[in-house]
């Protein structure tokens, strides 16, 4: 497995441990949808489902790792949303967090971002 493929995974880790110790309950994780893919879908209040897209780098030399969220992922992670929620039958509402994690031998560094973006 690639570098970059195992710090994703532990970034994943620590951010549903970060979740879990908040509050939040882990619906599914790595929900699939035709190209989508959402990393962690929890939720803390009854009435929101929050979708949890995770971006680790060992680095911030390029930039925050949430800087990497593209419009193009944006789209995808709504589409992939959407079909969660109606195979699912939810009547709740959705939000969009980003879990934006720096980890290397030295930091390990979390910064939840709750309401990242908006979907209309």
């Amino acid at each position: 497995m690639a570098h970059h493929n195992e710090l994703g995974k532990i970034g994943e880790e620590i951010a549903v441990m970060h979740l879990l110790k908040n509050g939040y309950t882990i619906l599914e994780r790595n929900f699939f949808y035709d190209k989508a893919e959402i990393d962690i879908i929890a939720q803390k209040e009854e009435d929101t489902i929050v979708i949890v897209e995770v971006k680790t780098r060992n680095s911030d030399f390029f930039g925050d790792p949430q800087s990497f969220v593209t419009k193009k992922k944006i789209k995808l992670l709504v589409k992939a949303a959407n079909e969660y929620i109606i195979v699912n039958n939810l009547h709740k509402e959705v939000r969009f967090d980003i879990i934006a994690v720096l980890k290397n031998k030295t930091t390990e560094k979390i910064e939840h971002i709750e309401n990242a973006f908006y979907h209309f």
